[in-house]
């Protein structure tokens, strides 16, 4: 199923020809290392390099014989070498090449993820710029709290993204990690020199130490940072629903000309996008349990984590792929409704100018408790009855025995609460 999500550049990464051209570059890239080091004749390994050849075919069929995937293909590249195939392999474990190719397809789709993330927060950045002044309705726990601007609503996401690509390189780099150490990682039959310079020709590191493999817990960091990008991209993505609400109504998703929403109901328009992003959130974030439990392992190796890493690597790596492109479609294509977001902020008569009421009348003279009361009680009136605070205001005895009609209709200004826009713009669009 993982495939209908699958870009052709992710997709390609990890097919089963790419897994094999892979590991052929890790074999050729240690031959050129003995040759560098005036263990091979770089004569021969050039040669070597031009006539190494496989087949998907020809591996299966020798797979179905021998039950060892390295053993096939070496066997297979061995065929198309003849005396060469004396330089492939020698001295090294099946898990030195398994584990060096896995780091280069990590690295390879890491750099496409580096790219998603950098557009997408692109993207974000356009939408905050455009939306700067657009007045909205702030919430918490789901009720009206205070007015805000939608543009700063998108300052947070553009934050929190900017987070995850930072996280994210850092794991990236921290995975850039090869080996070339032999059955249990003593070098018992390689010099730790070769291994040093496939690495670097490569663009790997070497790993300071290894066993048999490259430890866990590098690959479960790293699945951690995509089920960071995951969950982040789900935060908005449920954002985006609550605001397509038709109560709410205040941003939707694009809605094709030829789009359908419902077989029902012709009406509809549903914010499938985001439900489908918040979804494919908790497959991310399953998968990173995985892979912590693919860090403890017996003694220097086994290959429990092996047959888990196939499924939650390339399936992990194409989601998070198809989520931010998907991501970054919602957000350059969304629709966004700036008189229901104005239209909003002012129902029942603006109780969520409240606080500044409280404050005014505390200026004024009363104690916090005193003014809390009044102001509290004129708010729920006006939610509970479908009234109007303001004009609850005008009527209260309390109020306008201490605040002037000009002072109640100067708190009601919305532009009031906006006077440190610019700070929050000024740390997160420089």
């Amino acid at each position: 199923m993982i495939e209908r999500y699958a870009r052709e550049e992710m997709k390609k990464i990890w097919d089963l020809q790419s897994k094999f051209e892979y590991y052929l570059k890790v074999e050729i890239a240690v031959c050129e290392a003995y040759a560098q080091e005036g263990k091979f004749p770089e004569k021969d390994i050039e040669e070597l390099k031009n006539k190494a050849a496989f087949t998907i075919e020809r591996i299966d069929e020798i797979e179905a014989e021998v039950r060892h995937d390295v053993i096939a293909f070496l066997t297979c590249v061995n065929e198309s070498l003849g005396d060469l195939a004396k330089y492939m392999h020698v001295g090294m474990t099946s898990s030195d090449v398994i584990d060096t190719a896995f780091a280069l397809q990590i690295q390879d789709s890491g750099k496409i993820i580096v790219e998603d993330l950098k557009s997408t927060i692109e993207s974000l950045k356009e939408l905050a710029q455009k939306h700067k002044n657009t007045i909205c309705i702030g919430r918490s726990h789901g009720i009206h709290a205070e007015v805000m601007t939608f543009g700063v609503k998108i300052c947070s996401w553009i934050d929190i993204m900017e987070r995850q690509l930072e996280n994210f390189e850092h794991a990236l780099e921290q995975i850039r990690v090869g080996q070339i150490s032999g059955p249990v990682g003593t070098y018992s039959n390689i010099s730790p020199k070769i291994e040093e310079i496939t690495c670097k020709n490569l663009g790997l590191k070497p790993a300071r130490i290894s066993t048999q493999i490259i430890a866990r817990d590098y690959h479960a960091y790293f699945m951690q940072s995509l089920a960071l990008i995951a969950s982040v991209i789900e935060q908005f993505a449920t954002e985006i629903r609550h605001l397509q609400r038709t109560e709410v109504l205040e941003a939707e998703e694009g809605f094709g000309a030829k789009q359908k929403g419902s077989s029902a109901m012709p009406h509809k328009k549903n914010p499938v996008l985001s439900e489908n992003l918040c979804g494919l959130a908790r497959v991310v974030r399953a998968n990173s349990i995985v892979a912590l439990e693919n860090i403890p392992l017996w003694h220097e190796r086994d290959i429990s984590h092996s047959s888990a890493e196939r499924i939650i690597f390339p399936d992990s790596l194409t989601l998070v792929d198809f989520m931010l492109n998907r991501f970054n479609g919602v957000v350059k294509n969304l629709v966004v409704h700036e008189k229901n977001m104005l239209k909003n902020t002012e129902k029942f008569g603006g109780i969520v100018f409240s606080q500044k009421v409280l404050l005014e009348l505390v200026e004024k003279g009363l104690t916090r408790e005193e003014a809390y009361r009044i102001v509290q009680r004129n708010a729920l009136d006006a939610f509970e009855n479908d009234g109007d605070f303001k004009a609850n205001l005008f009527k209260d005895n309390e109020v306008t025995n201490r605040l002037t009609k000009e002072e109640i209709e100067k708190i009601f200004d919305k532009n009031a609460f906006l006077s440190n826009i610019d700070t929050i713009y000024n740390r997160i669009l420089d």
